[in-house]
Formats: C-alpha cells, structure tokens, sequence
C-alpha cells in the first residue's frame, strides 16, 4: 500500500513518489495568486509536483495556466479548489464602518464593492477535469459525492487539505486518496471546514501528522512551516510520505514575488507572522505590518465575512502591491518563512531533497 506506515520513511517516501510519477515526495504549494506557471514548471522539471491554486481563475484561464505548463513540462502538477461556503450573512451597518476604515489605508471604498463573487465553481470543477491533471485537491471541505465520482472516471486522483484529525477522517471516508495535513504554522488561509473553527482548533504540524497518520489508511502529506530539509526530514519520521511547500518558494525567482514580500520573507521570524481575517474575511497567516495591526486594534471594525471582505479590501491590497507598500500589502508567509532561499526553484526542491537524505 502507498504510504504503508511499517515501511522505513525514505523508501516510504520513495514510493509515493514513484506512485505519483515524480522523482522527489516535495509538492508545491497551490497557492492561489502565487503559483505562476513557471515556478511549477521549474518544480516539476526537478522531479517534484507542480501546482495551481485556481480559487480565482475562471475556466479558460485555468486551461490557460495548464497549456503553459504542458508547453514546458512533461511533469506533474496538482489543481486545487476551495469548497465553496454558504453564502454569508451581510450586515449593511458593519460593511460600511469596514469601508471607512478601509478608506484611511487606500482609495475610497465604493458601497458595491463587497458585491463581487467568485468564479462559478461548477465550471472550475468541469475546467479542471478537461485539463486532466494527476491530481486536483481540495481546501475548506470536501467536494460533493458527484464530483468525486467524476474525479474517478477522469483517473485523477484526489488529495483533501485537513487541519485536524476529525477533518481527516471526514476526507478519508468520502474516498481522498491522500490528506494534505495543514498545520497552523502554514502562511495563507486556514483550510478548516468550518471557517470559524480557524483560530479555535489550531494545531502543529509537528502533532498533527503523527496523530493523523495513525488515524487514517491513505497516505498523509505534510504542509505547514516546511523550508528546509530538517522539516522534510522530521515530517517522514513522523509517519508523513510526501510534504508540500508554498512560502519555502516563495523567494525564488520563478515565484515572481514582488520585492517589498520577499525582502520581508527574509526578514521574518516566525512571530512576525500572525493569523488575521482584515484582508479576506477568511483567516490566514501573513507578516505582519501596519495595517494588520491597525486592524486587530480594539477600535478597528470587524472584518465582514469571506468573501465580502475580500471585495472589501481589493482597491487597497492592489495599489499597496503596485507600489510596493509593504505596510498595507498582503504579504501570506509561513512561520518558517526566514528558511526561504533566493535561488531558482529546480535548485531550492533539489537541495531541499538532497539534504533530507542525509537526515534520513
């Protein structure tokens, strides 16, 4: 069996590899918004699982992204999605104490602006199983019986995000065929089910893989606070058979990560980062900076729920992105964002294999 617990974590690690048909058990990350074609390109060129993370891409941009990535690779990848919530509860009196606080950090906020929506996820769902990737993955749930059914008959495989046990277990009984276990030290959004349950039910990674791996019978992949090849290491002895990695690449230059974000990757320590709802709604890890301060302040308005307040904050996170504000950018980073290296993609995957190795 893949990812069988008895086996010695290298070999282990070696087969789930082989059963993905990459050279080396190191994922990239989808992130969504940060995971241009080239960096999982030059992953996958390395012998690694490419990535996109398609939250925001309507359908002929991600047959776009997966055209680009064939053009260049013969490798893997994996497309990812979130689990649509119900649509939320819309309170007229705190969106507008939103958008005036909003309006001090960046260009006045119009009172439509909470009303953009999502691309419509069935025709994601449908782009994503035309483009035929080896594996499309899941975040903040689970997808409905129908789709999961159609996942098969494509022969893709199908890897679910959990962040607790529970989580995992809920994944492996609707038929994942692996568990991405995120740990609270992961930079960008929470993957609970339940969004409120994002800064109740936070756990590490270093508990939560050896305690998952024990729960369920598919193979579990690591994700959460993985830069370098001590973690890498750690997370096989830990019963994990792959990890994934999105800030770790973040500094790369394949990334394509705007100066004023990497230069502050560099710089951070893992309590420089903190858990905020202020640019999305949702809750998710980034360096801190003045505007999440300012808006975990007692006086500041809450957040309006996701994805509201992500329409909410777009005109500022935009231009602080144009013109390099790291004060108001948002800036998503793990907690071992400091790890992160400025060296192309295919070396930092290479080394950062390699270097397991010598641990295992």
């Amino acid at each position: 069996m893949v990812g069988n617990r008895q086996l010695e974590p290298r070999r282990r690690a070696q087969e789930f590899a082989a059963w993905l048909g990459i050279e080396m058990p190191i994922l990239l990350a989808p992130m969504a918004g940060a995971c241009p074609p080239l960096l999982s390109i030059a992953v996958a060129n390395a012998g690694g699982l490419g990535a996109c993370g398609a939250l925001l891409m309507q359908p002929e941009e991600i047959a776009a992204w997966c055209a680009e990535f064939r053009s260049q690779s013969e490798g893997q990848f994996q497309i990812n999605l979130w689990i649509p919530d119900p649509p939320p509860s819309r309170d007229p009196e705190s969106e507008r104490k939103q958008r005036d606080f909003l309006s001090q950090w960046g260009p006045r906020v119009s009172p439509d602006a909470g009303e953009s929506g999502l691309p419509d996820f069935d025709a994601q769902c449908q782009a994503m199983l035309n483009a035929n990737p080896k594996i499309i993955s899941s975040i903040m749930g689970l997808y409905p019986p129908r789709y999961i059914s159609e996942i098969r008959k494509h022969g893709a495989l199908w890897f679910a995000t959990a962040t607790t046990v529970a989580e995992a277990c809920a994944a492996e009984s609707a038929g994942a065929d692996a568990i991405i276990a995120q740990g609270i030290e992961a930079g960008g959004h929470r993957g609970c089910f339940d969004p409120g349950d994002a800064e109740r039910r936070m756990v590490g990674l270093f508990s939560l893989v050896p305690q998952m791996a024990d729960a369920v019978s598919v193979p579990v992949v690591a994700a959460g606070g993985i830069a370098d090849a001590r973690a890498i290491a750690a997370a096989l002895l830990l019963g994990a058979s792959a990890v994934q990695i999105g800030t770790g690449f973040l500094r790369t230059p394949e990334a394509k990560t705007p100066p004023a974000w990497a230069d502050l990757i560099a710089a951070s320590e893992a309590h420089d980062t903190v858990l905020t709802r202020a640019f999305t709604g949702r809750a998710g890890r980034a360096i801190a900076n003045e505007f999440t301060r300012a808006a975990a302040s007692p006086d500041a308005p809450p957040a309006a729920p996701y994805p509201i307040q992500r329409g909410l904050t777009r005109a500022m996170r935009e231009e602080a992105r144009k013109s390099g504000d790291a004060a108001r950018m948002q800036m998503w980073a793990g907690q071992s964002a400091k790890l992160a290296r400025a060296e192309p993609a295919g070396v930092v995957a290479h080394q950062l294999w390699e270097g397991a190795l010598q641990f295992l």
